[in-house]
């Protein structure tokens, strides 16, 4: 039976990651490094310690990544977290999830500051059990610390929980820990992108998700299982 669900939040419960996207192109820009927008977006689900090798060559990597993230949080911050919304019917789909007996754990490439504000935005800081940021793993996704460290707090099997993201290092990360994926399309990922990566199923986003949780995979695996 499922117990918990591991969720992001950037992308999957908050709309942000094009806001994420446009923070990094402008930091990146600064140490003349010129992206457009959509190829930075295609990194967002990453930690900053996997998405600037990405753009930044190794030999000028050791002097600029600390700086450039350093920059990078305090653009957005100032730029675009006041833009940050969260998407229709979150709380409705977490307490319907809590009625289920599921216990509810983020689990973000975000670093905890960002989080804690994710949660105000979606208000469900009274719902949720147990939080797992950037601060709390050595790597981010796509590897599976995150999840693992998650799984910890929680005192969880993989078997008894599934992740829920929007990008196809959610389902990847999650993977490498044993846990399941249900993807969400809303952070600009296709549902054959996120099928490819390995999610074992995908609803349009978290409301389309509420409209069919009763024969979503949170309830058939419990009832299967």
């Amino acid at each position: 039976m499922i117990k918990a669900v591991l969720s992001d939040i950037d992308g999957t419960l908050v709309e942000s990651n094009w806001l994420h996207a446009a923070a990094w192109r402008d930091a990146f820009a600064v140490i003349g490094i010129q992206l457009e927008l959509e190829e930075v977006r295609r990194q967002i689900g990453k930690g900053g310690d996997e998405l600037v090798p990405v753009f930044v060559p190794w030999w000028k990597r050791k002097t600029v990544e600390e700086p450039l993230k350093t920059y990078r949080k305090f653009v957005f911050e100032t730029d675009y977290l006041g833009r940050v919304k969260a998407f229709p019917r979150v709380r409705q789909l977490i307490e319907r999830m809590r009625q289920a007996g599921i216990k509810i754990a983020l689990a973000s490439s975000s670093k905890k500051d960002e989080l804690d504000a994710y949660k105000k935005i979606a208000n469900i800081e009274d719902l949720v059990d147990e939080n797992t940021s950037a601060d709390d793993a050595d790597r981010t996704k796509p590897h599976p610390d995150i999840f693992q460290a998650t799984l910890g707090k929680l005192g969880l099997k993989p078997k008894e929980a599934l992740a829920l993201g929007d990008t196809p290092y959610d389902a990847e990360a999650a993977g490498k820990a044993n846990v399941g994926t249900v993807g969400v399309t809303t952070g600009g990922w296709s549902e054959k992108e996120l099928m490819d990566a390995g999610c074992v199923e995908v609803w349009k986003d978290v409301g389309d998700l509420l409209d069919n949780f009763d024969r979503s995979v949170f309830v058939r695996f419990g009832l299967s299982g």
